[in-house]
């Protein structure tokens, strides 16, 4: 089973208490259907804007033995208030360089 490593908005993490990540990882759908179930190993934020903790963060969670890292739907695509990251593309290729190509990254999780 993928070990995966989620990083969400602390903007919207008082909005949204991470139900539809834990669904959708338990049950291999969504952004998942490819892998099918994942086991979280670590859900944290990126710390805020403009994302910049999300790097050291994603590379804690890789040495805490994550394969993949995931970022939260909040981020990328903006739910459940409709306004994604405008820092996303940014913090997703900081921490692509940082953690390396061979760890898969998801874009979205539900």
């Amino acid at each position: 089973m993928l070990k995966v490593g989620i990083i969400r908005c602390q903007q919207t993490e008082d909005m949204c208490p991470g139900t539809s990540d834990f669904k959708v990882t338990r049950e291999g759908t969504k952004a998942f259907e490819e892998t099918g179930p994942v086991e979280i190993v670590g859900l944290t934020t990126c710390g805020g804007c403009p994302g910049k903790r999300a790097i050291a963060r994603a590379k804690l969670m890789v040495d805490r033995g994550a394969e993949a890292i995931a970022f939260a739907s909040c981020i990328s695509r903006g739910n459940p208030i409709g306004y994604p990251c405008p820092h996303f593309a940014n913090m997703r290729d900081a921490v692509i360089k940082k953690i390396g190509p061979d760890i898969k990254i998801f874009e979205y999780t539900h």
